[in-house]
Protein backbone atom coordinates (compact mmCIF):
# COMPACT_ATOMS: atom_id res chain seq x y z
CA UNK A 1 0.00 0.00 0.00
CA UNK A 2 1.47 3.54 -0.93
CA UNK A 3 2.45 5.95 1.94
CA UNK A 4 0.03 8.31 1.08
CA UNK A 5 -2.85 5.99 1.60
CA UNK A 6 -2.76 6.78 5.32
CA UNK A 7 -4.42 3.14 6.85
CA UNK A 8 -7.26 3.98 9.22
CA UNK A 9 -7.47 0.88 11.98
CA UNK A 10 -10.88 2.02 12.69
CA UNK A 11 -11.82 1.67 9.20
CA UNK A 12 -11.42 -1.88 8.69
CA UNK A 13 -13.30 -4.87 9.12
CA UNK A 14 -12.01 -7.36 12.32
CA UNK A 15 -10.21 -10.04 10.36
CA UNK A 16 -8.17 -6.78 8.24
CA UNK A 17 -7.40 -5.17 11.49
CA UNK A 18 -5.53 -8.18 12.79
CA UNK A 19 -3.64 -8.80 10.07
CA UNK A 20 -2.75 -4.96 9.90
CA UNK A 21 -2.43 -5.44 14.00
CA UNK A 22 0.39 -8.20 12.42
CA UNK A 23 2.12 -5.97 10.40
CA UNK A 24 2.01 -3.38 13.12
CA UNK A 25 3.74 -5.43 15.58
CA UNK A 26 6.69 -6.89 13.17
CA UNK A 27 7.31 -3.08 12.54
CA UNK A 28 7.23 -1.95 16.32
CA UNK A 29 4.62 0.02 16.29
CA UNK A 30 3.38 0.48 19.76
CA UNK A 31 0.52 3.62 19.42
CA UNK A 32 -0.89 1.80 16.44
CA UNK A 33 -0.71 -1.64 19.00
CA UNK A 34 -2.86 0.35 21.38
CA UNK A 35 -5.40 1.90 19.04
CA UNK A 36 -6.02 -1.86 17.36
CA UNK A 37 -6.34 -3.65 20.42
CA UNK A 38 -8.59 -1.21 21.87
CA UNK A 39 -10.82 -1.38 18.90
CA UNK A 40 -11.25 -4.72 19.19
CA UNK A 41 -12.45 -4.66 22.75
CA UNK A 42 -15.10 -1.91 21.81
CA UNK A 43 -16.19 -4.66 19.18
CA UNK A 44 -16.47 -7.06 21.83
CA UNK A 45 -14.00 -9.18 21.21
CA UNK A 46 -12.80 -10.97 24.59
CA UNK A 47 -9.63 -9.92 26.18
CA UNK A 48 -8.45 -13.34 25.39
CA UNK A 49 -9.29 -13.47 21.40
CA UNK A 50 -7.27 -10.08 21.55
CA UNK A 51 -3.65 -11.43 23.14
CA UNK A 52 -4.17 -14.51 20.80
CA UNK A 53 -5.44 -13.84 17.39
CA UNK A 54 -3.88 -10.40 17.07
CA UNK A 55 -0.69 -10.22 19.84
CA UNK A 56 0.69 -13.83 20.47
CA UNK A 57 -0.09 -14.35 16.91
CA UNK A 58 1.82 -11.42 15.62
CA UNK A 59 5.04 -11.99 17.76
CA UNK A 60 5.00 -15.59 16.31
CA UNK A 61 5.86 -14.25 12.98
CA UNK A 62 8.37 -11.96 14.64
CA UNK A 63 9.35 -15.00 16.76
CA UNK A 64 10.04 -17.09 13.47
CA UNK A 65 11.50 -14.26 11.71
CA UNK A 66 14.61 -14.04 14.62
CA UNK A 67 15.04 -17.95 14.48
CA UNK A 68 15.77 -17.88 11.15
CA UNK A 69 17.59 -14.57 11.30
CA UNK A 70 15.67 -12.26 9.28
CA UNK A 71 14.95 -10.13 12.12
CA UNK A 72 17.86 -8.98 14.82
CA UNK A 73 17.55 -8.45 18.70
CA UNK A 74 16.95 -4.54 18.35
CA UNK A 75 14.03 -4.81 16.29
CA UNK A 76 12.48 -7.85 18.49
CA UNK A 77 12.76 -5.39 21.14
CA UNK A 78 10.86 -3.08 19.34
CA UNK A 79 8.10 -5.55 18.65
CA UNK A 80 7.98 -6.68 21.79
CA UNK A 81 7.77 -3.14 23.36
CA UNK A 82 4.78 -2.80 20.91
CA UNK A 83 3.19 -6.21 22.13
CA UNK A 84 3.91 -4.69 25.56
CA UNK A 85 1.73 -1.40 25.17
CA UNK A 86 -1.69 -4.00 24.22
CA UNK A 87 -0.98 -6.47 26.97
CA UNK A 88 -1.06 -3.19 29.65
CA UNK A 89 -4.55 -3.00 28.33
CA UNK A 90 -5.27 -6.68 28.27
CA UNK A 91 -3.56 -7.51 31.25
CA UNK A 92 -6.70 -6.15 34.00
CA UNK A 93 -9.22 -7.77 31.31
CA UNK A 94 -7.41 -10.97 31.51
CA UNK A 95 -7.12 -10.97 35.46
CA UNK A 96 -11.16 -10.49 36.03
CA UNK A 97 -12.16 -13.12 33.11
CA UNK A 98 -9.60 -15.42 34.50
CA UNK A 99 -8.77 -16.31 30.96
CA UNK A 100 -6.65 -19.45 30.78
CA UNK A 101 -2.56 -18.94 30.14
CA UNK A 102 0.12 -20.92 28.71
CA UNK A 103 2.12 -21.07 31.80
CA UNK A 104 4.36 -19.30 34.15
CA UNK A 105 7.51 -18.36 34.79
CA UNK A 106 10.11 -16.71 36.90
CA UNK A 107 12.93 -15.18 35.39
CA UNK A 108 16.64 -13.48 36.74
CA UNK A 109 19.68 -13.57 35.76
CA UNK A 110 22.11 -15.50 38.58
CA UNK A 111 24.21 -13.96 40.98
CA UNK A 112 27.41 -11.74 40.02
CA UNK A 113 26.19 -11.37 36.45
CA UNK A 114 24.30 -8.10 35.74
CA UNK A 115 23.90 -8.60 31.87
CA UNK A 116 20.37 -8.66 31.01
CA UNK A 117 19.51 -7.79 27.49
CA UNK A 118 19.09 -11.71 26.44
CA UNK A 119 16.98 -12.22 29.74
CA UNK A 120 14.48 -9.11 28.57
CA UNK A 121 14.23 -10.35 25.54
CA UNK A 122 13.28 -13.93 26.65
CA UNK A 123 10.79 -12.43 29.31
CA UNK A 124 9.41 -10.28 26.54
CA UNK A 125 8.76 -13.11 23.95
CA UNK A 126 7.75 -15.14 26.77
CA UNK A 127 4.95 -12.73 27.67
CA UNK A 128 4.21 -12.06 23.73
CA UNK A 129 3.42 -15.95 23.79
CA UNK A 130 1.41 -15.79 26.21
CA UNK A 131 3.09 -16.68 29.15
CA UNK A 132 3.02 -14.50 32.97
CA UNK A 133 6.73 -13.84 33.51
CA UNK A 134 8.12 -12.59 36.84
CA UNK A 135 11.22 -10.84 36.22
CA UNK A 136 13.17 -11.06 38.99
CA UNK A 137 15.96 -8.67 37.31
CA UNK A 138 20.15 -9.37 37.61
CA UNK A 139 22.52 -10.63 40.16
CA UNK A 140 20.04 -13.05 41.83
CA UNK A 141 20.93 -15.42 44.92
CA UNK A 142 19.56 -19.17 45.39
CA UNK A 143 18.11 -17.22 48.36
CA UNK A 144 16.15 -14.77 45.93
CA UNK A 145 15.19 -17.47 43.26
CA UNK A 146 13.80 -19.79 46.22
CA UNK A 147 11.69 -16.97 47.39
CA UNK A 148 10.03 -16.29 44.36
CA UNK A 149 9.46 -20.15 43.40
CA UNK A 150 7.29 -19.96 46.61
CA UNK A 151 5.35 -16.68 46.20
CA UNK A 152 4.41 -17.41 42.55
CA UNK A 153 4.32 -20.49 42.10
CA UNK A 154 5.54 -20.66 38.61
CA UNK A 155 5.98 -23.79 35.80
CA UNK A 156 9.62 -22.89 35.17
CA UNK A 157 11.93 -21.33 36.28
CA UNK A 158 14.72 -19.36 33.90
CA UNK A 159 18.62 -18.35 34.49
CA UNK A 160 20.57 -16.30 32.49
CA UNK A 161 24.15 -15.64 32.81
CA UNK A 162 26.83 -13.80 30.28
CA UNK A 163 29.96 -14.47 32.01
CA UNK A 164 31.55 -18.17 32.16
CA UNK A 165 32.37 -16.73 35.90
CA UNK A 166 28.70 -16.72 36.73
CA UNK A 167 27.59 -20.20 34.95
CA UNK A 168 28.59 -22.49 37.47
CA UNK A 169 25.76 -20.70 39.95
CA UNK A 170 23.01 -22.35 37.99
CA UNK A 171 24.28 -25.66 39.78
CA UNK A 172 24.20 -24.03 43.02
CA UNK A 173 20.72 -23.03 41.75
CA UNK A 174 19.60 -26.31 41.11
CA UNK A 175 21.29 -28.33 43.26
CA UNK A 176 19.30 -26.56 46.10
CA UNK A 177 16.36 -27.10 44.34
CA UNK A 178 17.36 -31.12 44.41
CA UNK A 179 18.55 -30.88 48.47
CA UNK A 180 14.98 -29.25 49.14
CA UNK A 181 13.26 -31.85 47.62
CA UNK A 182 11.79 -29.18 44.84
CA UNK A 183 13.56 -30.06 41.52
CA UNK A 184 10.49 -32.12 40.02
CA UNK A 185 8.42 -28.93 40.54
CA UNK A 186 9.59 -26.68 38.27
CA UNK A 187 10.53 -27.02 34.45
CA UNK A 188 14.38 -25.61 34.21
CA UNK A 189 15.77 -23.34 31.41
CA UNK A 190 19.21 -21.74 31.20
CA UNK A 191 20.17 -19.46 28.59
CA UNK A 192 23.26 -16.96 27.74
CA UNK A 193 26.28 -16.46 25.59
CA UNK A 194 28.79 -19.04 27.26
CA UNK A 195 26.79 -21.89 27.85
CA UNK A 196 26.16 -24.97 25.50
CA UNK A 197 24.01 -27.88 25.42
CA UNK A 198 25.99 -30.23 27.17
CA UNK A 199 26.91 -27.37 29.95
CA UNK A 200 22.75 -27.29 30.70
CA UNK A 201 22.57 -31.45 30.61
CA UNK A 202 25.71 -31.11 33.34
CA UNK A 203 23.90 -28.93 35.74
CA UNK A 204 20.96 -30.84 35.32
CA UNK A 205 18.64 -28.16 33.59
CA UNK A 206 15.69 -29.26 31.59
CA UNK A 207 16.59 -27.43 28.24
CA UNK A 208 19.86 -24.71 27.57
CA UNK A 209 18.11 -22.13 25.09
CA UNK A 210 20.26 -21.01 22.61
CA UNK A 211 17.98 -17.56 22.06
CA UNK A 212 14.65 -16.46 22.96
CA UNK A 213 12.82 -18.30 20.07
CA UNK A 214 14.21 -21.51 21.28
CA UNK A 215 13.43 -20.66 24.81
CA UNK A 216 9.12 -20.20 23.82
CA UNK A 217 9.57 -23.17 21.41
CA UNK A 218 11.03 -25.14 24.31
CA UNK A 219 8.33 -23.59 27.03
CA UNK A 220 5.82 -24.47 25.24
CA UNK A 221 6.54 -27.65 24.63
CA UNK A 222 7.74 -28.64 27.62
CA UNK A 223 4.73 -27.16 29.74
CA UNK A 224 2.25 -28.93 27.57
CA UNK A 225 3.87 -32.31 28.24
CA UNK A 226 3.83 -31.99 32.02
CA UNK A 227 0.48 -30.92 31.96
CA UNK A 228 0.01 -33.85 29.87
CA UNK A 229 1.68 -36.01 32.23
CA UNK A 230 -0.22 -34.47 35.40
CA UNK A 231 -3.35 -34.87 33.98
CA UNK A 232 -2.73 -38.71 33.01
Amino acid sequence: MADDDEIILSELPDDELVLQMHDDLYDGLKDEIEEGTRLLLDRGWTPYDVLTRALVAGMKIVGDDFRDGILFVPEVLLSANAMKSGMTILKPLLAETGAPRMGKMVIGTVKGDIHDIGKNLVAMMMEGAGFEVVDLGINNSVEKYLEALGTEAPDILGMSALLTTTMPYMKVVIDTLKEKGMREDYIVLVGGAPLNEEFGRAIGADAYCRDAAVAVETAKQLVARRHNQLSA
